[in-house]
């Protein structure tokens, strides 16, 4: 049967899964799916490693609803996920499949009330979506449910939470589940750790791996720019206004390394008429939402983001991802660029490369098999507009500079608590509620353009005398 040709209903998928997944356009199943969901219905362990955007999250949410429909009770699956978007994000997929059986759900992440958590826990959704340190937290200090009767543990962007980062909180919550239970591992660089995987899971395992002769979909272009070091920023506004000039519609997503350049990067393309959200680890759970939901819902048109941003997120309206910096990790640029081009539609990804990236460009072209090409820009135009992307880019600093003693503090206190393993949400509610002197740091900044060129809108721009 060619894939083209391949339906749910060859699935052994109960016609109501099948009609609701109509309802949002999914017709026909992904190689993926067609795969590890009869395997999945069969009761086996299951290994699925696929290209982002290749539908791997029904590959586990169909058959589990499946299954679930047949005896609802309790705490029925836990899925796990590197971070708190993702949940959100799983969960979402969830609701939508599970409406016509009053799915019940909770999320647990850090950033939110764990009072109010616990009691969703303690009424026993049917699945739990969760980040390790949280529900790690919760298991260690709450009696009040049990993982003693779950049927599914989904571990999503598995390579991410088996990679070190989380593996305390791992033990904890494997301590707390049954022996007797279905393993699926998802992700799409998974194949490093297979073997490990395999050796964890037990015997009865089934394995999918994607053909492999690239890591990132044929929808996907790719290019580079390369840049002087030190010019990086307005070669990085240029390369916006060139794609604008094409497509005046498309949502962009621009990739850094730390939370401080992420949130200088918001403040200066705000400034200078780039109107855009800002999301990484600094700012509470809350406004990252809240921030997300805006770029999601196209209210806002570019997102600039840390990695906690690289990883399943969903976003079809995303046409254009940038890379502001190289990744040293030739797969979390699988996963950044991931975030366009998929469901089958086309997207763009350009990297800036300076002299000293070329290394991690070769390691990545290795990786991907995948020759990028260069991403033609008018250097011309980059010297225009140099000078007032430097200057805003050191008043940005400079006003982040200007926090008074306590916010400064807060920031590196959050920095700290993250490098612990620590929620800084939670840590941070308790030192507010210890010592008032502490303000919660406005990482928000009004536009202000008078005396500035407005970039994005050359037309409405206040000229410098």
């Amino acid at each position: 049967m060619s894939e083209g040709n391949k339906l749910f209903s060859d699935l052994s998928l109960n016609s109501w899964i099948i009609r609701q997944c109509a309802s949002i356009g999914v017709k026909h199943p992904t190689p993926i799916q067609f795969n590890c969901i009869p395997e999945i219905l069969k009761g086996r362990n299951v290994i699925g490693t696929a290209k982002t955007g290749s539908g791997k999250t029904l590959s586990f949410a169909l058959p589990i609803l499946q299954r679930l429909c047949e005896d609802p009770y309790g705490i029925f699956a836990l899925v796990l996920t590197p971070t708190r978007e993702l949940a959100y994000q799983v969960a979402d997929q969830f609701t939508v499949v599970g409406q016509p059986m009053n799915l019940k759900h909770c999320v647990i992440v850090g950033g939110m009330d764990m009072v109010t958590q616990g009691q969703e826990l303690a009424k026993k959704p049917h699945i739990v979506l969760a980040t390790p340190g949280r529900l790690a937290d919760h298991i260690e200090s709450c009696n009040t449910f049990n993982f003693d009767n779950i049927k599914f543990l989904v571990l999503d962007e598995a390579d991410r939470l088996l990679g070190g980062q989380f593996d305390e909180q791992i033990k904890t919550i494997f301590k707390s589940l049954p022996k007797l239970k279905q393993t699926l591992f998802f992700s799409a660089t998974i194949t490093e750790t297979l073997e490990k995987l395999k050796e964890t899971i037990g015997n009865d395992v089934f394995v999918y791996e994607a053909p492999a002769e690239v890591a990132t979909v044929e929808e996907l272009q790719q290019y580079y720019v390369l840049i002087p070091y030190d010019v990086r920023d307005a070669y990085l506004v240029e390369t916006i206004r060139t794609f604008r000039k094409n497509n005046t519609s498309g949502n962009i997503m621009i990739f850094t390394d730390t939370c401080k350049k992420c949130q200088i990067l918001s403040m200066t393309l705000n400034e200078v008429g780039f109107e855009n959200v800002a999301l990484h680890a600094m700012i509470p759970q809350q406004q990252r939402l809240a921030a997300l939901a805006r770029f999601k819902s196209n209210v806002i048109k570019i997102l600039i983001a840390t990695d906690v941003a690289s990883r399943g997120l969903d976003i079809p309206s995303v046409q254009l991802v940038i890379n502001h910096n190289v990744p040293k990790i030739s797969k979390e640029y699988i996963h950044r660029v991931g975030r366009t081009a998929r469901a089958g539609k086309g997207g763009l990804a350009v990297s800036l490369v300076s002299t000293d990236d070329l290394n991690y460009l070769y390691a990545i072209e290795t990786r991907i098999k995948t020759k990028l090409k260069e991403y033609k820009i008018d250097d011309s135009e980059v010297g225009k507009i140099f000078t007032q992307i430097s200057v805003t880019e050191s008043e940005a600093h400079m006003k982040l500079d200007e926090r008074d003693f306590y916010e400064k503090k807060l920031i590196n206190l959050r920095k700290k608590w993250i490098l612990e393993g620590l929620d800084p949400d939670v840590e941070e509610a308790k030192l507010f509620k210890k010592h008032k002197k502490f303000k919660k740091p406005k990482w928000k900044l009004k536009k202000k353009l008078k005396g500035k060129k407005n970039l994005e809108n050359p037309s409405t721009s206040n000229n410098v005398s």
